[in-house]
């Protein structure tokens, strides 16, 4: 089982918990809850005690290779038994989503965690732009959530509410997503952009100094592809057109700043496989 399955199987877990939830109150499902309990209580315990075997002889290369399966972290953090301290997984956390919050010309800073609520400090362009609340929402919370579902509030300094959009393209204007989708691994980007379809949708793929970046292919300025232009150091070039635009900077267009490519939020996980956020169709 791959971790794309392994995480399905966690998903309709998850679906089928709430689904219980739903059915009206009486002894089956009392009964049923009550059966879950005991197993999770028995596998916990179980698990707790695997843990304190391989703690007593580990050097720590084996409770990270068990932290980094997602479905087992999964089961660890389900019974409080994560071998890796939680500051530690929000810090891998953010550094996944750093890729993207630079390609808005921002960053974000852990100020620390407490019962509970982390706190965060969104820096540079992040900070206090109408779109903040919604990178915050999209790219970080999904992060944080992953590895550390343990969290119960996250609270962001910088962050200002999404405001009406104006009229005409607008930078860093981004819609919320209806999901995640999975687009799998990537082959060798460097200097190569990548077109592909994810979840039915065209998603252009760059990578720049060892991050991957991720766009709609639509050029601004002449409603071409982008797909088939050069990239060159930071600078993607629309084969159509000719103007550039600055992949690591939310697409910026370098010759009419008042255009810019779509950004599309994107997570790269410790096996390298890539996520992106895609909006709801209208």
């Amino acid at each position: 089982m791959d971790q794309a399955q392994a995480a399905e199987l966690v998903g309709r877990a998850e679906h089928l918990l709430e689904q219980l939830e739903r059915l009206p109150a009486g002894a089956a499902r009392d009964t049923a809850t009550e059966t879950i309990g005991a197993l999770l209580d028995l596998y916990g315990e179980g698990l707790a005690r695997m843990v304190e075997v391989i703690a007593e002889r580990d050097s720590g290369e084996l409770a990270a290779a068990l932290a980094d399966d997602e479905l087992v972290a999964h089961l660890l953090l389900l019974h409080g038994l994560h071998p890796i301290p939680l500051e530690q997984r929000l810090a891998g956390a953010l550094d996944e989503v750093r890729p993207y919050l630079e390609s808005h010309g921002g960053n974000v800073e852990l100020l620390g965690v407490e019962h509970g609520t982390v706190r965060l400090r969104l820096e540079g362009s992040c900070s206090g732009c109408p779109s903040s609340a919604v990178t915050l929402k999209l790219a970080i919370e999904n992060a944080i959530q992953r590895v550390a579902p343990d969290v119960a509030e996250i609270v962001a300094e910088g962050v200002e509410a999404p405001a009406p959009a104006p009229a005409g393209p607008t930078l860093l204007q981004i819609e919320p997503p209806s999901s995640w989708a999975t687009a799998g691994g990537l082959p060798d980007l460097d200097g190569h952009p990548l077109l592909k379809e994810v979840a039915g949708e065209e998603v252009l793929f760059l990578r720049v100094s060892g991050n991957v970046y991720a766009y709609r292919p639509p050029c601004p300025c002449c409603h071409e592809s982008v797909a088939g232009g050069a990239l060159e150091g930071t600078q993607l070039t629309c084969p159509a057109c000719g103007v550039h635009f600055d992949v690591m900077r939310a697409g910026r267009c370098l010759d009419w700043p008042q255009y810019n490519l779509e950004p599309v939020p994107l997570l790269v996980d410790d096996a390298g496989l890539v996520r992106v956020a895609l909006k709801a169709a209208a």
